[in-house]
């Protein structure tokens, strides 16, 4: 269940994630343009409107078709998307997330259905025309049909979510967001549910709190303090190293192994979240687009004018209560040093590998390694975290072999050394059959990452 959940986050989130370079643009023009911004300009204000309705759906559009049909899928993708856009009067992100994968669908059938088939010589004049057949046939069915179901299903989530702020429910979120998050579903609710919910919030009123219940770096700053105040062994070593690459950072993978280390810890980490947009619903905080990734630094750069006080209470706030309750469930729970875990850990990971549940080949030469990929579920932050990690280690046992990051959904196809976090080990299974994998559960100070180095010198020497 959880892989299907996984699986099915991380397509949401692959259409917008590629993308969030143009939300962030559209954020900065808005934040600077509009009447209430920082230096009003009524010219540069048309800009707004036409990137939120046009740009930014047609950009998650090219991407969900991609994702499905590649570059072809990516085209009539982006045609099937036009089509709900111009068929309704709002912005259209849900019918983008729909229109996108259903072109990409639909030509991949056509040119399966057709492989081997085509006479030679006439292959161009097939796939322009099947393209534009079949996108033109899309466009036109989306605006007339699916556009109107698209506002009405918008219309009934505007109104539950609706319900969640008139009650002052909203911040029960929090029971859901940060457990998810440690499954390594952070990116999937973040840029697949909470930022197209907050771009439409934000299209009217000029700013949304959906963009800050994930993405606020508060309360794993507060349980990486816990850990580094009443914490012991490894994991009060590692804490403030693992403060400064998630809070300026904006990693927060990085805290996910602290909560699985002591699963007890996530009580802080809720009851931070939920004080965080509690405080955002009282003074009406909120983000202008989605600050990605989740560091201070982007938190403050997508906060609106007028805005600074509310957020900088929430991120503060919710650093205070997820310190102050880690703290207490540290003492409470404490069953000796949490160096064992880690021991366990490695152990568990070895006996793994020697049983051939590692995904470990005897077809991969170490001798003749050449390239290393540190994978996680985006490619972003804990892969870039990690590669840089053991690119040093490697470089200064002075071993000539290259570190990468990537997702897991793009790895490069000869990739025959893995190392990735043991949530995504059945995952990096299926991407590389072939290649040899070693899970860690600490991005920082993971012991595999000395192992991996101790290997590939004895490798070399032989």
């Amino acid at each position: 269940m959880k892989e299907r959940v996984q699986r099915a986050g991380r397509f949401l989130s692959g259409m917008v994630m590629p993308n969030i370079g143009a939300f962030i643009a559209w954020g900065f023009i808005t934040a600077l343009f509009i009447p209430t911004g920082w230096i009003p300009n009524d010219t540069l204000y048309a800009l707004v409107g036409p990137m939120i309705t046009y740009l930014l759906p047609l950009l998650i559009g090219y991407q969900g078709g991609k994702i499905v049909g590649g570059n072809r899928g990516a085209v009539v993708g982006a045609i099937a998307t036009i089509g709900v856009i111009i068929g309704a009067d709002i912005p259209m992100f849900m019918g983008a997330m729909i229109a996108g994968p259903v072109g990409g669908f639909c030509i991949k059938k056509f040119d399966d259905a057709v492989e081997g088939k085509v006479p030679a010589g006439f292959e161009m004049l097939v796939n322009n025309f099947s393209a534009g057949i079949i996108g033109g046939f899309l466009a036109v069915i989306f605006f007339l049909l699916i556009s109107p179901v698209v506002v009405a299903l918008n219309d009934v989530m505007g109104t539950a979510v609706q319900f969640f702020v008139d009650y002052r429910i909203l911040p029960l979120a929090a029971i859901f967001v940060e457990p998810a998050k440690v499954l390594f579903l952070n990116n999937a609710i973040n840029h697949g549910i909470f930022t197209p919910m907050g771009i439409d919030q934000a299209a009217t009123y000029g700013h949304s709190i959906f963009f800050m219940i994930e993405s606020n770096p508060g309360p794993g700053l507060g349980l990486l303090l816990a850990y580094w105040v009443a914490g012991k062994g490894s994991a009060k070593s590692s804490a403030p190293g693992a403060v400064i690459i998630h809070f300026f950072g904006g990693i927060h993978e990085i805290y996910f192994p602290f909560i699985l280390m002591k699963p007890v810890m996530i009580l802080a980490a809720i009851a931070g979240n939920a004080v965080s947009i509690l405080t955002l619903m009282i003074f009406d905080g909120g983000a202008i687009a989605a600050p990605s990734p989740g560091s201070v630094f982007a938190q403050l750069a997508m906060t609106p004018r007028g805005n600074f006080f509310a957020n900088i209470a929430a991120i503060a706030l919710s650093a205070a209560v997820t310190l102050v309750i880690g703290i207490i469930l540290l003492k409470v729970f404490s069953k000796g040093d949490e160096d064992l875990e880690s021991a366990k850990a490695k152990v568990n990971s070895m006996k793994a590998e020697a049983k051939g549940e590692g995904g470990t080949s005897a077809s991969v030469n170490l001798k003749n390694l050449k390239q290393i990929v540190f994978a996680c579920d985006a490619g972003m932050g804990s892969s870039a975290m990690g590669a840089t990690t053991l690119r040093k280690k490697i470089k200064n046992a002075g071993l000539d072999v290259k570190v990468i990051h990537a997702s897991l959904s793009e790895m490069p196809a000869d990739t025959e050394f893995i190392v990735t976090h043991k949530e995504l080990h059945e995952r990096a299974n299926r991407a590389a059959p072939g290649a040899r994998i070693v899970t860690i559960t600490n991005f920082i100070g993971a012991p595999e990452y000395d192992t991996i180095v101790d290997e590939l010198l004895e490798a070399k020497k032989g």
